[in-house]
């Protein structure tokens, strides 16, 4: 890898060193002589425009001018691997005033808003490509571009069967009726414990997005999935963009994408809890 790094950087590396975590890319930290980096590489033939998408996704965060984020340096190929250079951040353990501002920080990112539901591109969560094409309403969006993709990928997958999958029939019928209208938030689509750090400064740092415009309570449901989120940072977010009456009974409604693309990733084990929200809201 010494050489491929040399190529990024058109500087000999005085240390690279494998970073953990790194479930679908490799990451590593490179030190050259002019600063100390993260390096995100993958194959650009299995997963393709990865890496470019999620530069596209930090940069759409960073301009709302709202969280924190690693800052892109530059994003390309080399030899068949795409790779992405990203701004180092030191970080530190959470205090309560790192939850209050992520709190107002996030609030301020769901402010952001956009004439439709979606994206500029499709991108992927995880190792699974996201389908963001535009639409008018929450409900066809939630639908088409989220729900019914990932459904019919776990029946092609022979994780769910048809018969078992017709059971979403009944939901989305139901779904204008259970999820207020509100204008398309910007979100980060893949928001849990694992892709937030603490900056230097104490700060919300948010990393690997799955970037699209969409119904705000779909980050909140992720985050309340696996949680690993202080309330302080609910609390400080309700003060300054409430959420609409009877969002807590929404929470697990909006939690059927994320757990539909672990069906996927990892299998049926899933499912039934899967199934189990849904009978809920029949």
């Amino acid at each position: 890898m010494h050489d491929f790094f040399q190529k990024i950087f058109s500087e000999t590396p005085a240390k690279i060193s494998k970073l953990s975590g790194g479930d679908i890319n490799d990451v590593y930290e490179v030190i050259v002589p002019r600063g100390e980096y993260v390096v995100k590489v993958n194959d650009d033939e299995k997963f393709p425009g990865m890496l470019a998408y999620e530069a596209i996704g930090l940069s759409t965060l960073a301009m709302s001018m709202s969280v924190a984020t690693p800052k892109v340096y530059e994003c390309g190929g080399i030899d068949g691997k795409q790779f992405l250079v990203l701004e180092k951040i030191w970080t530190l353990d959470s205090v309560d005033k790192t939850w209050v501002q992520f709190g107002r920080d996030l609030a301020k990112m769901h402010q952001t808003s956009s004439e439709n539901f979606g994206f500029e591109s499709d991108n992927y969560i995880g190792s699974l490509v996201q389908k963001n094409e535009l639409k008018k309403t929450w409900t066809e969006f939630l639908i088409t571009q989220r729900l019914q993709p990932m459904l019919e990928l776990a029946v092609n997958q022979g994780d769910v069967n048809y018969v078992e999958a017709k059971i979403f029939d009944s939901l989305f019928s139901k779904l204008e009726k259970l999820i207020p209208q509100e204008k398309p938030a910007l979100l980060h689509g893949d928001l849990w414990s694992g892709n937030f750090l603490v900056g230097p400064a104490e700060e919300a740092v948010l990393i690997d997005p799955a970037v699209y415009y969409g119904h705000r309570e779909m980050d909140l449901a992720m985050m309340h999935l696996f949680g690993g989120f202080s309330p302080k940072l609910f609390d400080a977010y309700h003060e300054i963009y409430p959420l609409e009456n009877g969002w807590k009974d929404r929470v697990e409604l909006n939690q059927l994408y994320p757990l539909l693309v672990h069906v996927n990733l990892f299998g049926r084990s899933y499912w039934d809890r899967v199934k189990k929200i849904v009978e809920g809201y029949l």
